[in-house]
């Protein structure tokens, strides 16, 4: 919101320039289209999550149960908020969607865990890669001036602990000395050469059981890297200790506790270390800061509310509602029965979707951005060469996305050959849709760091990379995160590409590769929208709707609050 303008008076126009009556008819136009859009947008979510939910179906009593524990104490402390402590209200809406959106991160891990990499590998990837990690670092310590040196080690010592050098397969075809008569082929496979740290540490004979071995490689970084972050804002060894602490023994103990509660070990580490990881350190930087630490009281009352009311629904025989969003909706495959449909396999699609996507856009799109706005020159034959790379970077931002979808069907499709309907494919395609926006978004953000940081680097002597990545690129971060997770919020709801590249729209496996057939949650939603039965084309595509929802305002939230925490900082 705009601040410090100019008087009533001013704004509206003196005598013989704007009438007052017409500056607040403008006023009332823009109040009233800004109003009508948000109350449309309302009606569409509350319609939606209305045939989702149908929070008609439950009993009188479990809907005043909630209304009772749940609903009116937090609407009676939010508006106690807004009255009284803007800074604890926009706190407690803050600690309110950590925990939630520290869940999602936390399904999104345990995704790749099921289905990109078993916790062995990880284990092993992670440890060759720290061992390699401490090698380099050590030789730094030498403080050795010799440059072929130093690139060797820094380059195969990671090359070794990784990759090895792999088995190697030659085919050729044994012919007569004259003729050149084609007799057989043969094929000749030599063995590995030098095995990766990984492979070795892969093929041992005893390995920690799964449990231990994703806690070694997962709970405990992730702790330490919680525990270095505390000691760094509070300058205290023993408060990074007790965190560090903390973390990896509520993550051990879900080794004795989730097979009692019904749990997986792996559900159990990933989502207590993620989600209490998350919502601890922004506690902490609450309690830190000591502003607004009231707002914190908002969640505590919103989850005693949920127990309370659990207790009661649980004791009093209360029917819930017939919804269509539920755990079975969220973990099963597409099915021809209603009632048994979910949306299981094209969500997982469509995180590898994204995954592919952030992999690629982001660093091209960040790197055309630098390269446009720090190197590239503005005068001269190259300097119109570069503007006009700009205007069609500008006008590919506005081309319809469905023909990013015949570009990736003949590009990756019909001249690489990539297969039909797989999540590189699609990732790929709407990559290259949404790059043009990555792009511009990053060159925004770049241009709005002010030149005299430019100039006051390059007068202490750094070169033109070191301002870039020291003075430029921490700046600019919160601008390019923020357009780059927009732009993934438009990228995940895409569908015209996913269409021309052959995407199927039933997929009752998920994915185990990115190039193995897959689907998205946009193809089965439209999938279930041609459906005659009733129940599909309302109740579960309402459900399906919803949950691209929460993904898309999960990640647009997540936008928001880094943008403000850099601005803030």
């Amino acid at each position: 919101m705009a601040t410090g303008g100019p008087a009533v008076d001013e704004w509206y126009g003196t005598a013989g320039e704007v009438g007052r009556r017409r500056g607040l008819l403008f006023q009332a136009a823009c109040l009233g289209a800004t109003a009508l859009a948000l109350v449309l947008m309302l009606v569409f979510l509350l319609y939606v999550f209305n045939d989702a939910v149908q929070p008609a179906t439950a009993d009188t009593g479990w809907l005043a149960t909630v209304a009772v524990t749940v609903v009116l104490p937090a609407l009676g402390l939010a508006a106690y908020y807004y009255l009284n402590d803007r800074t604890a209200g926009r706190i407690a809406y803050t600690a309110l969607g950590v925990p939630f959106m520290s869940a999602m991160v936390a399904g999104a891990v345990w995704i790749g865990f099921a289905h990109l990499i078993e916790p062995h590998a990880w284990f092993a990837l992670v440890l060759s890669a720290t061992v390699a990690a401490g090698v380099v670092r050590a030789y730094g310590r030498l403080d050795r001036d010799a440059p072929l040196e130093r690139l060797a080690v820094l380059t195969l010592v990671p090359w070794f602990a990784l990759v090895g050098v792999p088995a190697v397969s030659v085919d050729y075809t044994v012919r007569t000395p004259f003729l050149g008569q084609e007799l057989f082929p043969i094929s000749v496979a030599i063995p590995t050469l030098v095995p990766s740290l990984r492979a070795v540490i892969l093929s041992l004979p005893v390995l920690p059981t799964e449990p231990l071995a994703l806690l070694a490689s997962f709970a405990v970084p992730v702790a330490l890297a919680a525990g270095w972050h505390l000691r760094r804002v509070r300058e205290s060894d023993r408060d990074a200790a007790v965190a560090a602490g903390a973390v990896t023994v509520a993550a051990a103990v879900g080794l004795a506790v989730a097979p009692a509660i019904g749990w997986g070990p792996t559900s159990w580490i990933v989502l207590v270390t993620v989600v209490g990881t998350g919502t601890g350190l922004y506690v902490e930087h609450v309690l830190r800061r000591g502003e607004g630490v009231s707002g914190l009281a908002l969640p505590v009352l919103v989850a005693v509310g949920a127990l309370v009311g659990w207790g009661i629904v649980r004791l009093a025989d209360f029917a819930g509602p017939d919804t269509w969003l539920d755990a079975g909706f969220l973990t099963s495959a597409h099915s021809t029965t209603p009632t048994n449909a979910g949306i299981y396999p094209a969500l997982i699609g469509s995180v590898f979707l994204l995954v592919v996507i952030v992999v690629f856009a982001f660093p091209v799109g960040v790197g055309a951005a630098i390269y446009l706005e720090e190197y590239a020159p503005s005068k001269g034959r190259m300097g119109r060469v570069v503007e006009l790379i700009e205007i069609n970077i500008a006008n590919l931002a506005g081309v319809p996305s469905v023909v990013y979808g015949v570009l990736g069907l003949t590009v990756f499709i019909r001249t690489v050959g990539m297969g039909n309907g797989t999540p590189i494919v699609g990732g790929l395609t709407v990559g290259l849709l949404i790059l043009p926006i990555v792009i511009i978004s990053a060159q925004e953000a770049i241009r709005a760091v002010p030149d005299s940081l430019r100039q006051a680097s390059y007068g202490m002597g750094a070169t033109r990379w070191q301002t870039t990545r020291n003075v430029v690129l921490p700046r600019a971060l919160p601008g390019i995160f923020t357009g780059t997770i927009l732009a993934l919020g438009r990228a995940i709801g895409e569908t015209a590409p996913l269409l021309m590249i052959q995407m199927p729209a039933i997929v009752r496996r998920s994915p185990e590769s990115f190039f193995s057939t897959a689907s998205a949650m946009p193809r089965q939603i439209l999938q279930w929208s041609t459906l005659i039965k009733t129940d599909f084309r309302y109740g579960v595509l309402a459900a399906g709707v919803v949950t691209l929802l929460v993904v898309l305002l999960t990640m647009n939230a997540t936008a928001i609050v880094l943008r403000n925490r850099y601005q803030r900082g």
